[in-house]
């Protein structure tokens, strides 16, 4: 796709904003939600692998790719209503698949917490993980502060000078790849936009207000009954950084009751460097009828 042609899908509203959804295939549903940032076409390499045997759901947070900005700051449980939510307006009620890479492990596991008779299943690739986590001070301050930096960014022409730079620069450093393998005209249209950056850092902000929140529903909501599998990305240098995150990646799918697998090798961006670890662990998940 170039950066000027029109990007495959619609636009929904969901939750008073207009998002950009892109449903493909047949069958079983399941839904992908990139990290920090990320947008749809970033689960490209993995949609051939599922769409001939799943219905394939992506679609952009508010602000990010496409979407219309944010009516507020995400929370745990807004962005749990979300997925519930885009899948209302597709007409997709059944049980779902929920994949959330990174940051959207704790809106998958929301989802799932929140709404558990929707859950087929969860699938959390190379998951963020904040043991313990509770509230941070100043929430209202911190909000702010994000919101006044991405307005002060967008008028100094930032993101148009920097942003696609950034990207590219962070992918090389997430994954195996070498390269972005996104289009570079797509890249520029996306990530040169004042309403992404501000998003990614509203998303930035709030990220242990989430994961605070995600504690406290761990509390009061338990998890369905249904399979849970937590991807960790291992590149296999044996470090003793890496042993801790697989460590730690461990005891995320233990705490979980889930199914734990190191993926080697890769990068954080398993969708890029392992695709296939991501499908086969979809397509494991048994079909829950609704």
């Amino acid at each position: 796709m170039s950066g000027t042609e029109r990007p495959p899908g619609r636009m929904l509203r969901v939750g008073g904003v207009p998002l950009h959804v892109v449903c493909e295939g047949s069958g079983p549903v399941c839904v992908l939600s990139g990290g920090l940032g990320m947008g749809w076409f970033d689960w490209e390499p993995v949609v051939p692998l599922l769409s001939p045997h799943r219905t394939v759901v992506r679609f952009d947070r508010p602000g990010l790719g496409f979407s219309a900005p944010p009516l507020g700051p995400p929370t745990a449980a807004s962005e749990g209503a979300r997925i519930a939510g885009v899948l209302d307006a597709l007409g997709l009620p059944g049980p779902a698949t929920v994949v959330g890479h990174s940051l959207a492990a704790f809106h998958a596991e929301a989802f799932a917490r929140l709404h558990p008779e929707r859950t087929a299943g969860l699938v959390l690739a190379d998951a963020s993980v904040e043991e313990n986590a509770r509230p941070v001070p100043a929430l209202g301050l911190r909000t702010a502060a994000a919101h006044v930096r991405g307005l002060a960014f967008a008028a100094a022409g930032l993101p148009r000078a920097l942003g696609p730079a950034l990207r590219n620069l962070s992918v090389r450093a997430a994954s195996l790849t070498g390269d972005d393998p996104a289009p570079a005209g797509l890249v520029r249209r996306v990530y040169g936009s004042g309403r992404v950056v501000r998003a990614t850092l509203m998303e930035n902000a709030r990220y242990y207000d989430v994961a605070a929140e995600l504690e406290d529903l761990r509390t009061h909501h338990p998890l369905p009954p249904a399979p849970v599998t937590v991807l960790a990305a291992s590149t296999g240098t044996g470090s003793a950084e890496e042993r801790r995150w697989l460590e730690r990646q461990r005891a995320l799918a233990g705490r979980l009751d889930g199914r734990f697998e190191a993926v080697a090798p890769a990068g954080h961006l398993l969708m890029y460097d392992r695709p296939q670890s991501i499908a086969a662990a979809v397509l494991a998940t048994p079909f829950l009828r609704g």
